[in-house]
């Protein structure tokens, strides 16, 4: 009856603070920061890389990504990331992973 509330289901991971923390720091991680430059020079998490989900070369970015690795995003509040997420998955990648409150929740230090 009420079949105009489905949603697709996420194909990427939403994950807190602590899960989110444990997860970067593998082998195999890279932490991407899809913030706007200015936003990113602000303050990020360490180590983190930029790759601005508004600027027009956003794909070109990604597509040149290894698929073989387990992708940390976030931004401000979760919400950019998860789309950049979704992007990522439907381009092929399969570890992902979303800082869900973004960098707004984020208790640990940023540099």
């Amino acid at each position: 009856m009420f079949n105009f509330f489905r949603t697709q289901p996420k194909n990427y991971t939403d994950l807190n603070s602590e899960d989110f923390k444990k997860g970067m720091t593998a082998a195999d991680a890279v932490l991407i920061d899809v913030r706007s430059a200015g936003e990113f020079q602000s303050g990020k998490i360490k180590g983190a890389r930029n790759i601005d989900i508004t600027s027009g070369n956003f794909m070109n970015q990604i597509q040149n990504l290894p698929k073989d690795k387990k992708y940390y995003l976030y931004c401000r509040s979760g919400n950019r990331s998860g789309q950049a997420c979704s992007i990522m998955a439907n381009q092929g990648f399969e570890n992902i992973y979303n800082l869900g409150d973004g960098i707004m929740g984020w208790p640990y230090d940023i540099v």
